[in-house]
C-alpha cells in the first residue's frame, strides 16, 4: 500500500511535469494558475484542516489534484471545483482511484453553495475548505464562503501573504483595515506557516501563507444591523490618512449635521482624533451601534 501511495503522489516536480506533458496541459496566467509540488506544505495545509472520515471537504481550484489526492485520502465526501475545463479529464483520471470525491465544472462564484452542499454533503455534520485559491479572486471568494451562512467548520487556504496578514492582524497595524474586521467578525484567523515561490510551478511573484479560519457560530460582538456595522467600518477606513471623525462625516453627515459626527464618538468612547486603524472590533460594534440608535444613516 505505501508503494502504491508514493507512486500515486502528484505534488512533486517529476509527477507533476509528467502529468502536465502527457496531457499537453498549459497554464493560463489569467486563471492564477500555480500547482503546489511540495509535500511538506501540503502535510500542513492538510493537518491544520484536522480532517477524518466523519467531515466532508471542499476543495476550489484543484489543478490537476495534488491537494484532493491527500484529501481524498484522510476525508469522507470531497468535492473539488474547477473552472479550467481543461484539467477535467486529467483530474478524471488521477482521482480514479478515490470513489470518495466528486469533480464539479463552474466558478465558485456563481455556484449555488447552498445546494452544493445539500447533495455533496449532505450525510457530514463538519465541512472544511480546503484550497490553494488563484491570488486574484481570493477575497471575493472567502467573503463569499463567510458570508452565506454555510456549514462551514474551517477555512484552510493558501493565499498571497500580504493578504493572510491582512486578514490576522491586530488593530494598531499597517495591515489591519476592513478586511481584517470582516474575517474577524466572521471567523477566528490563524496564521499556519509562510510559503516561498520555489514550492509551486510556475513560481509565483510573491510570498505566499496559509491561512486557517475557524468559523464563529456567532459573532464575537452583538450589532443591530449588520450592513450598517460594515458601512461604518469601510467608512472609517476610506482614507487612512484622516481622522475617523473627517472619515465618517465624508459618508454619513452633511453639512448641517456634522458636528454630531464628534458627538457619537465621544458617546461610543473613541476620540473623535483617531484612526480607523486604531479602533478594535469591539469599538466598531460600539460605535455602529450608537450611530444607527441616534438614526444616522450614509448619506446618499
Amino acid at each position: 500500500m505505501k508503494g502504491m501511495e508514493e507512486t500515486l503522489e502528484i505534488a512533486t516536480p517529476k509527477r507533476t511535469k509528467e502529468i502536465i506533458q502527457k496531457h499537453g496541459f498549459s497554464f493560463k496566467k489569467s486563471l492564477g494558475q500555480n500547482f503546489l509540488i511540495d509535500q511538506n506544505i501540503l502535510n500542513k495545509i492538510v493537518n491544520a484542516a484536522d480532517l477524518d472520515e466523519s467531515k466532508g471537504a471542499l476543495e476550489i481550484g484543484p489543478g490537476i489534484g495534488a491537494l484532493t489526492e491527500r484529501l481524498a485520502r484522510v476525508a469522507g465526501p470531497v468535492t473539488a471545483v474547477e473552472i479550467d475545463q481543461r484539467l477535467l479529464p486529467i483530474l478524471g483520471e488521477v482521482m480514479e482511484p478515490y470513489p470518495n470525491v466528486r469533480v464539479h465544472h463552474g466558478d465558485v462564484l456563481k455556484l449555488d453553495l447552498e445546494e452544493l452542499f445539500r447533495t455533496d454533503f449532505g450525510q457530514v455534520d463538519k465541512v472544511s475548505v480546503v484550497a490553494n485559491l488563484p491570488y486574484y479572486v481570493t477575497t471575493p471568494i472567502m467573503m463569499k464562503l463567510l458570508e452565506e451562512k454555510l456549514p462551514v467548520d474551517s477555512i484552510v487556504v493558501m493565499i498571497q501573504k500580504e493578504v493572510a496578514e491582512r486578514m490576522a492582524s491586530a488593530p494598531g497595524s499597517k495591515e489591519y483595515g476592513s478586511l481584517s474586521i470582516a474575517v474577524q467578525y466572521l471567523s477566528v484567523p490563524e496564521l499556519v506557516c509562510v510559503v516561498p515561490p520555489t514550492v509551486f510551478i510556475p513560481q509565483p511573484n510573491v510570498e505566499s501563507a496559509v491561512i486557517k479560519l475557524k468559523v464563529r457560530e456567532q459573532p464575537p460582538v452583538q450589532v443591530p444591523d449588520e450592513a450598517h456595522f460594515f458601512e461604518v467600518v469601510q467608512a472609517s477606513f476610506a482614507q487612512r490618512r484622516k481622522t475617523i471623525s473627517n472619515n465618517l462625516k465624508s459618508r454619513f453627515f452633511t453639512k448641517d449635521n456634522r458636528e454630531q459626527a464628534d458627538q457619537l464618538l465621544e458617546q461610543a468612547g473613541i476620540q473623535p482624533s483617531r484612526r480607523g486603524e486604531t479602533l478594535s472590533l469591539e469599538e466598531y460594534a460600539t460605535l455602529s451601534t450608537v450611530m444607527w440608535e441616534a438614526g444616522v444613516r450614509a448619506a446618499l
